[in-house]
């Protein structure tokens, strides 16, 4: 076996699970690995480099797979997305440009172009390293995670513009093919459906993204990585495209390790490369604020402004394919190579650190924020109100459906449900169910829930012990209020965690699914057949 990859995989191993002990995300590790591996004179392998390319196609594919494209034509984010990157551009060439006059190492050498053209690569914040955060902070689907995604791939689209100006590859006149895309969706639908939830499933969503979307894409002279979003956006709204994701998901993991690996492994700094790349990561709050100030001007809570601005409060990869493409065509020197990589891996460590404390960090400044929030607040961002319901449903999916038409008949309009799907909310409604749209797995939804006393009863009934756990968590904190708290549990591990956080009572499924199996047959079997009694 390959030495070299052994000790890859050791010194990745080994700094992401040392990151990992100080609370950080093991992600910070593996860029560490990776310049501690460079350090020693190790650089980055052809195949590093692949399956460092097959990681971030598998993750915008997931990031498509769960995707409304109406988000993006909502105006916080093309209005926010537009807005942000030419006040970052205009920013940043102030800031080189002062930075010039200092006669600063490596800014000296700058050209107005070529300073124009560094100020464009840190205006882009990584979609890599934002999806990532969003995902263990189970924030993919708050209101501020999907602004931030849906900025991301506003900011994919200028840098697909940019790269075919900047190249002179204009897409080939087999581009409008792609306009066709969505006509294959039903068959797309029926593919799924039938290929079950095993290895297939696997290979139908690696199949998509890399020779549906990426490769597609690549042939007819378009950003391969954008085809591999488009290509889920294409599965979005399916019931098992969720599951494509959690099946794509340990498999995407392990192939980002190979992408931060690479980035550390991308050049042997300098002290004078540390030194400016210092400079522009303390430089990076400035971005974060206008990311701040433009969002809260779309009349989004401050709370929602700031999280979102410490999700893309980073460095993006695209700013190296700039400074490549840069340094192939001469624009600027190698230097700006190794800079950009090394201000792109202390950007990640600032928004580990920034995104952990978040809430500390809202809490602390919450009276000087709140002078940027609007009076009057965006729709998605105003406080969940409950009316006077009595009993809460959350989770309506076909459990949560049943416990509600079932409550209902008895407590009539006093019942409410409550599910993250907006459409699914409307369908709810059309067949006079009385429900609202929010998240339990959002922090958001429970910063802004106005829980009243006249709820009694709260049934958790999400399809993912995650979701039931999350929410037990949240109305555990709820101390005044006086409402008790039922739940589905799936095993009796299950069960434990949600009692000792005082639900009860618990409903396990399986077991409570067998006896109900169970006594329906020796009904049916008694009815069927007089003569079968009990046995004495």
């Amino acid at each position: 076996m390959d030495t070299t990859l052994l000790l890859f995989i050791a010194t990745a191993f080994s700094f992401g699970m040392l990151v990992n002990l100080t609370g950080l995300p093991p992600m910070v590790g593996f860029l560490l690995a990776g310049f501690a591996l460079n350090f020693y004179g190790f650089e980055a392998t052809e195949g590093l480099q692949t399956f460092a390319d097959l990681g971030v196609t598998l993750l915008l594919f997931s990031i498509g797979l769960k995707l409304d494209i109406r988000t993006l034509f909502k105006a916080e984010v093309w209005g926010g997305a537009s807005i942000h990157i030419f006040a970052s551009i205009a920013f940043y060439a102030v800031v080189l440009f002062i930075l010039k006059q200092v006669g600063l190492t490596f800014f000296t050498n700058l050209d107005s172009f070529a300073l124009v053209l560094v100020a464009f690569a840190l205006s882009f914040s990584s979609t890599v390293f934002a999806v990532k955060i969003l995902e263990e902070k189970s924030e993919t689907n708050s209101l501020y995670g999907r602004i931030a995604i849906g900025i991301l791939i506003m900011q994919d689209i200028f840098a697909v513009v940019f790269l075919t100006v900047s190249v002179g590859k204009i897409p080939s006149l087999f581009a409008v093919i792609l306009l066709a895309l969505p006509l294959i969706r039903p068959l797309l639908f029926k593919l799924l459906d039938r290929v079950g939830h095993g290895e297939l499933l696997v290979l139908y969503g690696i199949f998509l993204a890399l020779v549906l979307g990426a490769g597609l894409f690549e042939s007819v002279g378009m950003k391969a990585d954008l085809g591999a979003l488009i290509a889920g956006m294409l599965l979005a709204g399916h019931a098992s495209a969720k599951q494509m994701a959690k099946a794509l998901f340990n498999m995407k993991e392990m192939l980002l390790i190979c992408f931060f690996l690479s980035i550390g492994l991308g050049g042997l700094p300098t002290v004078d490369h540390l030194f400016v790349a210092a400079i522009l990561a303390v430089v990076l709050f400035g971005k974060i604020a206008l990311y701040f100030v433009t969002l809260a001007r779309f009349k989004l809570r401050a709370r929602t402004s700031l999280f979102a601005a410490f999700s893309l409060a980073n460095y993006s990869e695209f700013g190296l394919i700039v400074a490549a493409l840069a340094t192939y065509k001469g624009w600027l020197s190698q230097d700006w190579l190794i800079i950009t990589a090394l201000a792109v891996s202390m950007s990640f460590v600032i928004a580990s650190l920034l995104n952990k404390y978040a809430d500390d960090i809202y809490n602390r400044f919450t009276n000087k924020l709140a002078h940027f929030q609007a009076t009057d607040l965006h729709i998605d961002d105003r406080p969940v109100s409950l009316g006077d319901a009595e009993i809460l449903v959350m989770g309506m999916g076909r459990i949560g459906t049943g416990a509600y038409d079932e409550l209902k008949t008895q407590y009539g309009d006093k019942v409410l449900g409550l599910d993250y799907n907006n459409q699914k909310t409307l369908n709810h409604m059309e067949l006079g169910r009385r429900v609202i749209t929010g998240d339990a797995l959002d922090t958001d939804f429970w910063n802004k829930l106005e829980m009243t006393d006249n709820i009694k009863l709260v049934l958790l009934a999400m399809p993912d012990h995650h979701g039931n756990h999350y929410a037990a968590e949240q109305l555990h904190r709820m101390e005044r209020c006086s409402f008790q708290v039922a739940a589905l549990a799936h095993f009796k591990s299950d069960e434990d965690e949600l009692r000792a956080l005082g639900v009860n009572p618990v409903y396990n499924m399986y077991q409570e699914a067998g006896t109900g199996f169970a006594h329906h047959v020796w009904t049916e079997l008694s009815i069927a057949t007089p003569h079968v009694t009990e046995k004495s």
